[in-house]
């Protein structure tokens, strides 16, 4: 696996930031980021169940930008395959 890292959030403290990479093998977007509180996981399991094996995670609105510069990554990164 080969993660393109994209970017880490701007106001980041050292070594703890949201952060932002495409998979260059199937152009995933794999993002790290603040782990929900019980509220919002909550809310976001009214959609429906979040299975063990998967997270909901916080991504601050200043990483707008980065996770912009991720898709077209992934999206020209797809095309390729």
């Amino acid at each position: 696996m080969a993660l393109r890292f994209i970017a880490k959030d701007p106001n980041s403290q050292t070594g703890q930031s949201p952060t932002a990479w495409v998979d260059d093998a199937n152009a995933d977007m794999v993002f790290q980021g603040w782990k929900a509180d019980k509220a919002t996981q909550d809310e976001c399991g009214q959609a429906g169940p979040i299975p063990d094996h998967e997270a909901v995670i916080r991504i601050p609105a200043r990483m707008v930008p980065a996770i912009g510069k991720a898709c077209d990554v992934a999206e020209q990164r797809a095309r390729l395959q």
